[in-house]
């Protein structure tokens, strides 16, 4: 199994570990502040999901869905620093798994946050990472070979999905027409006038999905153009029906070198080349020392 535990530099660990806790925090205060209005939800609307029933959790109540909300939200700034990244990513990964049943119990449950979830699951395994250290960690590789299969496990299982319950059907179905009709853009307004290309779009999705897979068959130096391709298939999502899967494109990033994505670094080079230089001496100047000297005249 060493493809599983394949090495990977820390730093790469590093970089992700900060982006996938930032987002923690973004995605409570940005993407998705609706879930803190569960605290004024009644309780008799709560429908755990299967999880939820088997630990048990408690019915959320408006503190404890204050406390998950500003605890998590200080400790997952604090994990992404990268300081105790064992203690502070298992209370991470625990507090955001609370959130996202306190999230998902009311009757909406989306599938674009299983990678992600994993991703903090297995973080905390990949011990101390700095940003720029080039030691090769198994630790970290299998971190992020663990959270890319779940990505792919996504894509892949939403088409067994789709073809379990609508079976064959499903090509041919008008579930892209009702999404548009919902929350359409004027580009998907576009796309559906022309006749047929719906049914064309559906067969590339599942077509799309259960290929997906093959990502890890393509040769490393191509990869890059592959996951390219998975962004383009969310951003064309996002135009046409506003689905951003967002938490999903986090996680798709353990694909990427996020290494050589050194923000402070670049910003450091920016503002040093912005420096005006020393103006330098004449050549010909004498110091005031020798200049002020005896018999220096």
């Amino acid at each position: 199994m060493k493809w599983l535990f394949e090495p990977v530099p820390r730093s790469r660990i590093a970089a992700f570990r900060t982006l996938v806790y930032l987002f923690v925090a973004a995605d409570m205060v940005i993407f998705t502040p609706w879930v803190r209005a569960h605290a004024d939800t009644p309780g008799s609307l709560y429908r755990p999901l299967l999880i939820g029933r088997l630990l048990p959790l408690p019915t959320p109540t408006a503190l404890i869905v204050h406390t998950v909300f500003w605890v998590l939200l200080v400790l997952t700034l604090l994990a992404a620093t990268g300081r105790a990244p064992r203690l502070l990513g298992w209370a991470v990964f625990l507090l955001y798994f609370e959130w996202m049943i306190i999230a998902m119990s009311y009757g909406k449950v989306d599938h674009d946050r299983f990678g992600f979830l994993v991703a903090l699951a297995v973080l905390p395994t990949a011990g101390r990472a700095r940003h720029g250290d080039r030691t090769l960690s198994e630790a970290g590789g299998w971190a992020l070979r663990v959270t890319q299969i779940a990505v792919i496990c996504t894509y892949f299982l939403a088409a067994w999905a789709k073809l379990r319950i609508g079976g064959p059907h499903w090509f041919t179905s008008s579930v892209l027409a009702q999404a548009i009709i919902r929350r359409g853009t004027p580009l998907a307004d576009v796309i559906a006038s022309v006749p047929g290309l719906l049914i064309v779009s559906q067969i590339g999705i599942i077509s799309f999905e259960l290929l997906s897979p093959l990502i890890f068959a393509v040769p490393r130096r191509l990869r890059g153009w592959v996951v390219a391709f998975f962004y383009t298939f969310h951003l064309m999502t996002f135009a046409t029906i506003t689905i951003s899967f967002m938490p999903h494109l986090i996680a798709l990033t353990s694909f990427l070198p996020l290494e050589r994505v050194r923000p402070i670094v670049w910003a450091r080079r920016r503002f040093s080349a912005d420096e005006p230089p020393a103006d330098p001496e004449p050549a010909n100047a004498v110091p005031t020392e020798a200049a002020a000297a005896p018999g220096s005249a």
